[in-house]
């Protein structure tokens, strides 16, 4: 990583994000790219090997991008057996450690939703519990994990988890919730037209705009 980063572009990275840990100043495609024979030679033979190899390039990151390689390896096709509800603790762990959308956004869109997706009488009271838990990125999770699901969506989940942070000032909780009903408008527009006319003035501006952003 450090011979495939570029100083100034880790400048800029660092600056958009606001990130106090530095970049490589490695963009997505050729990071993944340089990740690809990595994650080949080196996949996962057990949970206990899956899980301590994520913690450790999470923990032991000095750079953003080994984060991301954490993620990536989390998502190892290798590991999709251990994809259950009890990977959620590893994954509760990097969002309250990660604490920012680039690394909270891509752990409950992909692996926390595909664990909801995949188990979800068993993952279900977890998330709930998120929806009101004392971290905003876990709150913000319970939000958009399902924005993949369209018409699997467990609406009385997605309605739960609007309900319990609908009246939070946060931006990042004010957006999720307007991403999460423009996702699903795609699938069911005339709920999400209910969902805003039910919840009326407790929604706020930036959350209304972003549910109706494509229902005109």
């Amino acid at each position: 990583m450090t011979a495939a980063g570029d100083p100034d572009r880790a400048r800029d990275q660092q600056a958009y994000l606001k990130s106090a840990m530095p970049h490589y100043g490695i963009g997505s495609p050729d990071l993944a790219k340089l990740l690809k024979p990595l994650l080949a030679e080196f996949a996962p033979t057990s949970r206990v090997d899956w899980e301590r190899t994520v913690l450790t390039l999470w923990d032991g990151a000095t750079h953003r991008e080994e984060r991301y390689a954490a993620i990536g390896f989390a998502q190892h096709k290798a590991a999709r057996r251990w994809q259950d509800p009890e990977a959620l603790a590893m994954y509760r762990h990097l969002i309250v450690t990660g604490s920012w959308w680039d690394l909270v956004d891509t752990v409950a869109g992909y692996l926390v939703g595909g664990v909801l997706a995949a188990h979800r009488p068993q993952a279900t009271p977890t998330i709930r519990a998120w929806a009101t838990d004392d971290s905003l990125w876990l709150r913000r999770t319970a939000v958009i994990c399902q924005l993949t699901h369209r018409a699997d969506t467990d609406l009385g989940l997605l309605t739960y988890a609007i309900e319990a942070n609908v009246d939070d000032t946060s931006f990042w909780l004010r957006k999720a919730i307007g991403w999460a009903l423009r996702q699903h408008a795609r699938t069911d527009p005339e709920w999400v037209r209910a969902e805003v006319e039910r919840l009326g003035g407790r929604l706020s501006g930036l959350s209304r705009r972003e549910a109706l952003k494509h229902l005109g």
